[in-house]
């Protein structure tokens, strides 16, 4: 069951089948933990839902000071935009996740958005630090197994991608 390097680059394969089934899961499961946490997150201003409540706690508990400093003097003021940006971040992030369309791409994606959710809360009181830890490493797992590769858009797409042979073509075979 291990997997290998294949002969291309930014190729992977895998030994049994039973890998790529485990490698599409935990890349839809992890589409659909962010869709799940979109479900909280409505439009409604001024505050999304309640968004503008943990965004907070990166002031109130903070992680890094220069990120609480940040949110303080930049998102928070205008937290219109940030509210809207972050729900349009976390429905695409999981979409995409969910087909596998552009997987490493939205890994890295995920991995920021960990962060950022991260630098947010890691300190409020009755916060649960693995599962931040968890997100990280789902992330990592679909960014270093280029998880849309099997089972997903990516795999379909991927050969039409290489014939381009454009910058676009190039960059899309990146972020698959």
């Amino acid at each position: 069951m291990a997997i290998s390097v294949a002969h291309t680059p930014n190729e992977v394969q895998t030994s049994t089948r039973g890998v790529r089934w485990l490698i599409t899961a935990v890349r839809v499961l992890t589409g659909m933990l962010w869709v799940q946490n979109v479900s909280w997150k409505t439009p409604r201003l001024p505050d999304y839902g309640g968004l503008r409540m943990w965004t907070q706690d990166a002031v109130d508990h903070p992680v890094l000071a220069p990120y609480s400093f940040l949110v303080q003097h930049v998102v928070l003021p205008g937290f219109p935009l940030f509210g809207a940006l972050a729900l349009a971040v976390e429905i695409l992030l999981g979409a995409f996740l969910i087909v596998g369309l552009a997987t490493r791409f939205w890994a890295v994606v995920g991995i920021a958005q960990t962060l950022v959710i991260t630098l947010s809360a890691l300190y409020v009181p009755g916060e649960w630090f693995w599962s931040y830890a968890l997100m990280f490493v789902a992330h990592f797992a679909v960014l270093a197994t280029a998880a849309g590769r099997f089972g997903g858009v990516d795999a379909v797409l991927r050969p039409r991608w290489a014939a381009r042979g454009d910058r676009l073509g190039r960059f899309l075979l990146l972020a698959s």
